[in-house]
């Protein structure tokens, strides 16, 4: 079995919800959920927390991830992307510890109902198949050849063409957007080719009522609900 490190990133900056990783989500950090999750993994080798605030780092050793370093604050901002957050890790993993584990999984805090059997069947997967990568995707609720764009009139056109002729949800071709859950890929990769999505990544299918995502303060009252429905309120 390859050596398989869980990267969860969290920063202290959000535009939308101020730490918004940390506040309390049915009772227990945002966070908490993700670590929780990751540590009830089989095949996980370990669990890092990358996090450029000191208040992250403590909450997140408490629920028992590894905080081992401080993300620099140059790869803390609004605008930069999760590739440079991993390969910072991944570079300090081999200078630090020299250690080169075979896959990274990228766990992104905002998605708190992705499971350990999740977790686990992705890596699974990608030992099975020897897979470059494998990234978490769920069914779109929207049927991209049913979107649609205003023009400049404001006169509504298809956003797509489509040589379907008549467009029932049951006849269209399934479709699969990113869920932002699981993102697993071997570190070769990462480093050489820039992305979580290089050619031969496999996709791994989520059902939406683990797909949720947390990014606004109204995803997170949502949230809210549905966890308190799936569990109760955590102690």
């Amino acid at each position: 079995m390859h050596e398989v490190i869980g990267l969860i990133t969290a920063r202290g900056g959000s535009k939308s919800m101020p730490h918004k990783n940390i506040a309390l989500l049915a009772g227990r950090p945002l966070i908490a959920w993700t670590i929780e999750a990751a540590r009830a993994s089989r095949l996980l080798s370990r669990t890092i927390v990358s996090t450029d605030d000191a208040e992250i780092a403590q909450v997140a050793a408490a629920w028992g991830a590894e905080v081992p370093f401080f993300r620099p604050s140059e790869l803390a901002g609004d605008a930069t992307p999760h590739i440079l957050v991993v390969e910072h890790a991944i570079r300090w993993l081999e200078e630090v510890e020299g250690r080169r584990p075979e896959y990274m999984l990228l766990l992104q805090p905002t998605s708190p109902l992705r499971t350990a059997e999740d977790i686990d069947t992705v890596i699974a997967l990608a030992e099975q198949r020897e897979a470059i990568a494998v990234v978490s995707v769920s069914p779109m609720d929207r049927h991209p050849y049913l979107s649609k764009r205003i023009l400049a009139d404001g006169t509504l056109a298809d956003f797509m063409t489509s040589d379907i002729a008549y467009l029932r949800r049951q006849d269209l071709p399934p479709a699969y957007a990113l869920n932002g859950a699981l993102y697993l890929n071997r570190r070769e990769s990462l480093l050489r080719d820039h992305t979580f999505l290089p050619p031969g990544t496999l996709g791994y299918v989520m059902p939406p009522e683990r797909s949720l995502d947390v990014d606004t303060l109204w995803d997170f009252h949502l949230m809210e609900l549905v966890l308190q429905d799936r569990f109760g309120r955590a102690s």
